[in-house]
């Protein structure tokens, strides 16, 4: 169906933007479903993510194919259908996937027969993925004289509850029965067919999310011994860095905060997804029992104060696990920065006697090449003057030249250093010069 709005006599269409459709049919998708009193409902909640979920979509569509029912389309994310006298409605979410099967009630007494012997059709199809949640919410009318709570469950346990307006009680103890499965009391005091219907699913959705919001407190139990581990581990090298001293200690110490910091934060990327979750499954289940209305039955705790007692506790150990993490996370910011700094500084401090030393050095060398420049300069002018004595004196013998030969050589001997100091002064800067 097209997503066009036309407007005006000529029927101009507007183009939607992509995702109205979606946005829109998201506020229907999941429809409060009549019930008549009385009615059986089982609840069956998987753990079901990427491949696991596909494939659980594929074995609907052809368990409703085989028996000549409508399957889901590829884009659904929930469906209903009809097995005879019993309906089964599917709905798949992010990380999770239900079965709901509301069934006849047969006799008057709740809970019979056991939820166990009911739930051969979930059997009809393969298990998505390990079984989180199984419920079996009995749904039957007032009678006379009323049915006695206490004695469907365990006493200790048991939280009890009217709606807003007193037209339906509802109970549970929130143990497994023999078969595994929460039971759960709906005594319909005049609801009626949409309203029950409405509670019911409320109820449904409260004891899925109760359960998926406490998949995290086993992961906080998991972190809290490392966690404990790099907390004293901290502890100890902030007060080594005290006394520490020297280029290698304070190396091994930034090495050592480094690596506990990497499991750290391994075990913070890995737990973030699920306290995430967490928290926002318990925020779904307060809002269902606000939705509700609770008002109080007799002397008995209602949902909320037992939750509150019990399941606040466990929600506030996954806040803690959390908070340590990005305290933790901080304070191994701060000391390993602190650690780096003390690093650059000693290797800055290293660097400048290095150069230090270097620039002594080179004074030295300066001072050796000025000598060794001298001693040159010294030797080769006695070998020249010593060849120019030897063309001297052979010039005076010969009887071409006809001054005194040692008058000659003395003569030549400043000309003779003025010139080889010359020569080995342009030498050298030319070489400086080449090498810039």
């Amino acid at each position: 169906m097209s997503a066009d709005v036309s407007i005006g006599e000529a029927g101009t269409r507007l183009a939607p933007h992509p995702l109205r459709a979606a946005v829109l049919g998201e506020v229907h998708a999941r429809p409060f479903t009549p019930l008549a009193t009385p009615r059986r409902i089982l609840h069956f909640g998987f753990a079901t993510t990427g491949a696991s979920a596909a494939a659980d979509h594929a074995a609907l569509t052809d368990f409703c194919t085989r028996r000549g029912l409508t399957p889901p389309k590829p884009s659904d994310k929930h469906h209903r259908m009809s097995l005879g006298a019993t309906t089964m409605r599917w709905e798949q979410h992010s990380e999770f996937t239900t079965y709901t099967w509301e069934l006849p009630a047969e006799g008057g007494a709740p809970f019979h027969p056991p939820a166990s012997a009911l739930a051969s059709p979930m059997a009809a199809l393969p298990q998505p993925g390990p079984l989180m949640v199984a419920l079996d919410v009995s749904l039957i009318a007032e009678k006379t004289p009323p049915i006695a709570v206490e004695t469907l469950f365990d006493r200790a346990s048991l939280a009890v509850a009217e709606n807003s307006d007193g037209q339906a009680l509802f109970a549970t103890d929130f143990q497994m029965d023999a078969g595994g499965f929460v039971r759960v009391l709906i005594v319909d005091r005049g609801l009626g067919a949409e309203r029950a219907g409405a509670l019911v699913q409320r109820v449904l959705e409260l004891e899925t999310y109760r359960t998926l919001a406490l998949l995290g407190l086993p992961e906080a139990q998991r972190l809290a011994p490392s966690i404990n581990a790099i907390e004293r581990r901290l502890s100890e090298i902030t007060e080594e860095m005290r006394g520490s001293a020297g280029l290698p200690d304070n190396n091994r110490l930034l090495d050592e905060l480094t690596a506990i910091a990497s499991d750290l934060e391994a075990g913070a990327t890995a737990s973030l997804f699920r306290f995430g979750a967490s928290r926002a499954y318990n925020e779904i289940v307060y809002l269902r029992l606000q939705t509700i209305g609770e008002r109080k039955v007799g002397g008995l705790p209602t949902w909320s104060s037992f939750l509150a007692r019990r399941m606040a506790p466990a929600m506030r150990t996954c806040v803690t696990i959390e908070e340590r993490q990005a305290n933790l996370s901080r304070k191994l910011a701060r000391a390993a920065n602190l650690l780096r700094t003390r690093v650059d500084v000693e290797l800055e401090r290293q660097n400048r006697d290095l150069l230090t030393s270097m620039n002594e050095r080179t004074r030295l060398q300066l001072r050796l090449q000025s000598t060794v420049e001298g001693l040159s300069v010294a030797a080769i002018s006695y070998y020249v003057v010593g060849l120019f004595g030897y063309v001297v004196k052979g010039a005076h013998e010969a009887g071409v030249l006809h001054i005194d030969p040692g008058f000659a050589i003395a003569a030549f001997v400043p000309v003779a250093v003025a010139l080889i100091w010359w020569m080995v002064r342009h030498i050298r800067r030319k070489h400086i010069a080449t090498e810039h």
